[in-house]
């Protein structure tokens, strides 16, 4: 257990904020498993620095025009598709060096924006409103989930919807000699119940149509409740 830890107990969730985890070791690298909301969690003391985050992400090849990185990406945009038509306005949340699901989104006659703090740091996205949000492979690289979850869910308009795809972990077995947890700049792990607990904060229909896959539908009518 990292000092850190040892000294002061586990950390807080960093999505529902529960002090209630247990520890997950993997040969020294310390994780917590939120009793709350099912989030495994890095301890914050492990986390790597902005520019060893930057330039791991700047080794991944992810070419718009690569076919197979296309049918990857495929399994989210087709909940888009499959809920709305061009031209319904989106974002793609954590676009990455190769926006490749913007290309698709734009190809297929949608609107579409896209941020990344590192490639595509355009803050103005976040004044506007969208029909969805897509995050592909980004959920588990955010330090600071519930924030950054609750603003893009701030952003859709009455209807719209949040696509997250990041795999989702389970039993403390399997999660030890998973290759997933091995990305250093992967921090946190989404867990069925953790996808519930946000559907609970924010009055949203939740739907799970595949291992790697989660949607979140905002209410018809005014904004759901305000979040605390």
């Amino acid at each position: 257990m990292s000092g850190a830890a040892a000294a002061d107990g586990p950390p807080a969730c960093p999505l529902c904020a529960g002090t209630a985890s247990a520890p997950i070791d993997c040969d020294g690298r310390l994780y917590f498993r939120c009793a709350g909301c099912g989030l495994v969690h890095l301890d914050p003391a492990l986390r790597v620095d902005a520019a060893t985050e930057r330039a791991e992400y700047a080794l991944h090849r992810n070419d718009p025009q690569d076919a197979g990185y296309r049918r990857f990406l495929s399994r989210a945009f087709d909940e888009v598709r499959a809920r709305f038509a061009p031209p319904a306005r989106g974002l793609d949340f954590g676009c990455g060096p190769g926006p490749a699901l913007v290309a698709m989104a734009r190809e297929a006659g949608f609107g579409m924006d896209a941020f990344d703090p590192f490639f595509a740091p355009d803050t103005s996205v976040f004044a506007r409103r969208y029909d969805f949000i897509t995050c592909t492979e980004v959920a588990e690289h955010l330090f600071a989930p519930r924030v950054e979850l609750d603003r893009l869910w701030g952003l859709l308009r009455p209807g719209g919807a949040l696509v997250i795809q990041t795999r989702r972990v389970l039993d403390d077995t399997r999660f030890r000699t998973w290759n997933y947890r091995r990305d250093p700049t992967h921090v946190v792990f989404f867990a069925d119940a953790s996808f519930g607990w946000l559907a609970a904060r924010w009055g949203a229909r939740l739907s799970l149509p595949g291992p790697d896959v989660a949607v979140l539908v905002k209410p018809d009518g005014p904004d759901s409740r305000e979040n605390g």
